[in-house]
């Protein structure tokens, strides 16, 4: 079967609405860097859009009908959106899962301390990583600092121009000769991944003889660590944080730097966090744009995907569960049996991104059956590795429903593996929703380079996603 390019399909109204979504997912890349500061922009559109607080209205003895329009955020990492629709919830809902989680450096809990005449934080990776490709780039630290009282303290360093930015070193090449005969598993290992914060020893002054803290021994005693005990003054003075502090913060490390159009002819963005968030964003912009529906309309964006979905804020929590039981209450067809029809009636997309073809490393993928940049959104009937191990795998039936409803509704779209059968694989939130019994097929954008840094995407994928998951809202119904 001939795959169309997408962008050959587009007319000129078209294509500025593509520039223009693209233009708004480039900024919430941006923007939402951690999952805190994605389910914080999430809620804010969200109430521009109408939506209220799930819990404001319990409190306030409400209820919910056609067309009324709800979420509920987990421990501000996980988000679930409703807009109930005109058919009882009992008869399933059309859900659209994502997450917004990606790999990056994740700061310790103990993570300050100095070597060299360098001041370093420790860090421990998180998600599927390749490590050597985190040296030598610049990077910064976004998260929270939660002091014993319950202040927390919000950190966003190296995004701004002026902003200072942390980076990993890396050996350089003169003396390399026994690095580069490791294994590039090996080349750097998990544990030199530290990000240097700093290189200037803290001076002694007079405030600090005024203070008591000038003698000898106190002067020998933090000679010691200078450079560490300047950062420290630093955060002190800039944030009010101790060293104590870092006991309960959440700092991430990631690529410093804006989402960037690429290539000459601008077709694509390159960007950190691709994977899921370019789901994550086409998700929520279709669920705040679509119109009245037959069936409940729900987005799902949780965290915790790249490391099991594990967690209070990961899939496998009780999480959506408790919050659809809370939204049948509302609408007045609570039962736990009605919860248990809700949910095995129900259709979804697992919305997660696929592997593009790169003809670089053409070996590496089964050309049949790979997903191409600018091919339009992509289904993945099974995910899994090697013998299909961990893999949802959709009913035919399913997927010939959707394959119905969209070309009906003229979205460019394209199916697809990861990779060749025996080369590796992997999973996303399908199978955990698929316990219910529900319909679910995973679905997203093709991504070049993804896990790195950098990963790139293709406008065209993005826009056809976004059209994509509101047919689906809209007429999804097995």
């Amino acid at each position: 079967m001939e795959q169309k390019n997408t962008w050959e399909t587009y007319n000129e109204q078209q294509l500025e609405a593509l520039e223009e979504l693209a233009s708004e997912y480039k900024e919430f890349l941006d923007e939402g860097k951690t999952e805190r500061e994605c389910v914080d922009l999430i809620v804010n559109a969200a109430e521009q859009k109408g939506y209220r607080d799930i819990q404001t209205v319990i409190k306030e003895g409400g209820s919910l009908k056609t067309g009324d329009k709800v979420y509920a955020v987990c421990m501000n990492k996980s988000v679930a959106m409703f807009r109930i629709g005109a058919r009882p919830m009992a008869e399933g809902m059309n859900i659209l899962g994502a997450h917004i989680d990606s790999p990056r450096l994740d700061i310790k809990q103990k993570p300050f301390y100095e070597d060299g005449g360098f001041a370093y934080l420790d860090t421990h990776y998180y998600g599927g990583v390749k490590k050597y490709q985190w040296v030598a780039i610049p990077l910064a630290l976004h998260g929270v600092i939660v002091k014993k009282d319950g202040t927390t303290v919000e950190v966003n360093v190296g995004e701004n121009e002026d902003d200072p930015v942390f980076f990993v070193s890396d050996l350089l090449i003169h003396l390399a000769q026994e690095q580069l005969e490791k294994k590039a598993s090996k080349v750097i290992e998990g544990e030199a991944l530290d990000i240097i914060v700093g290189n200037k020893p803290f001076i002694w002054g007079k405030d600090d003889e005024e203070k008591g803290e000038g003698d000898k021994k106190k002067k020998k005693k933090n000679a010691k660590e200078a450079v560490k005990k300047g950062i420290l003054e630093i955060l002190k003075n800039t944030y009010g944080v101790e060293e104590e502090d870092f006991l309960s913060a959440e700092l991430e490390v990631v690529p410093a730097g804006k989402a960037r159009d690429a290539g000459f002819d601008r077709s694509m963005i390159l960007a950190y966090g691709q994977d899921d968030r370019v789901c994550a964003f086409t998700s929520l912009k279709a669920m705040l744009d679509v119109e009245e529906t037959s069936r409940t309309a729900c987005c799902l964006l949780v965290d915790k995907e790249e490391i099991g979905s594990v967690g209070a804020t990961g899939m496998q929590s009780r999480f959506f569960e408790n919050t659809v039981a809370e939204v049948m209450n509302l609408t007045g067809e609570y039962s736990e049996l009605n919860v248990r029809r809700c949910l095995a009636s129900s259709c979804m997309l697992s919305s997660d991104v696929s592997s593009a073809y790169d003809p670089t490393y053409a070996a590496s993928f089964d050309k049949k059956n790979v997903a191409y940049l600018g091919g339009g959104m992509v289904f993945n009937k099974f995910t899994g590795s090697r013998g299909k191990s961990g893999s949802n795998d959709a009913n035919a039936e399913y997927l010939a429903h959707i394959r119905r409803i969209f070309d009906e509704g003229k979205i460019n779209f394209q199916t697809a593996e990861l990779g060749r059968v025996d080369l590796g694989g992997g999973g996303t939130i399908a199978y955990i929703l698929a316990l219910y019994g529900m319909n679910v097929i995973d679905s997203g954008v093709a991504v070049l380079n993804m896990h790195a840094p950098w990963e790139a995407t293709s406008k065209a994928d993005v826009y056809e996603a976004k059209r994509g998951y509101e047919v689906f809202l809209k007429e999804a119904d097995l």
